[in-house]
């Protein structure tokens, strides 16, 4: 990717021309579910590496690599097919999880992470722009997976400017998910500085 210190602020210009996108809140939803996405499909890279059995959670169609990669050969979803596929498959099949108490959170957390949140960008255009600046982000390579860091810095600013309609609390399963993923050891501190 060009500049991590450019990438919100690729992604804020982009959206402020949907009509869809009212403020600050409602862009923030937008990219943290497409980060979500897009970070747990590197994830489940790992993982597949890591487990021969490994299966996801996630219906094939719906996983990033399937409907969000864009390999220039003219057939990534855009216009109106992205907008009915994102509010009429993704969505759907992703709120619609089946989950138990036995289901492992690295697979629970995809439910949880999508009950409450929506699409709200109206132009599949936009939307599919969103979505290839998202895709830049190279998540596996060292130096940018921890220069994410900084993005999430740059999200929980943009966050404080969004007042009120901005504040929200970060579910349980996604906490455990983190620390999972984080594997503090003692004598490590964590914080989540999202809390004000």
């Amino acid at each position: 990717m060009s500049s991590l210190g450019n990438f919100v602020k690729r992604l804020r210009d982009i959206m402020r021309n949907d009509a869809g996108i009212n403020g600050d809140a409602q862009r923030i939803e937008q990219i943290a579910w497409l980060l979500f996405l897009k970070v747990y499909d590197t994830k489940e890279n790992d993982w597949e590496f890591d487990d021969d059995e490994y299966e996801s959670i996630i219906p094939e169609e719906c996983r990033w690599r399937n409907w969000a990669v864009d390999n220039g050969k003219g057939t990534a979803l855009t216009g109106d097919e992205l907008l009915s596929f994102v509010n009429n498959t993704l969505f759907p099949s992703l709120r619609s999880l089946e989950v138990s108490k036995t289901t492992p959170i690295n697979k629970a957390i995809v439910k949880t992470t999508f009950e409450d949140t929506n699409n709200y960008m109206k132009d599949g255009v936009l939307l599919r722009q969103v979505v290839n600046v998202i895709n830049e982000l190279q998540l596996d390579d060292y130096e940018e997976s921890h220069a994410f860091g900084e993005i999430y810095e740059s999200i929980l600013k943009e966050l404080q400017s969004a007042g009120s309609a901005g504040e929200f609390y970060t579910p349980r399963a996604v906490t455990d998910f983190m620390a999972q993923m984080i594997k503090p050891q003692i004598g490590e501190k964590m914080a989540d500085e999202a809390v004000a």
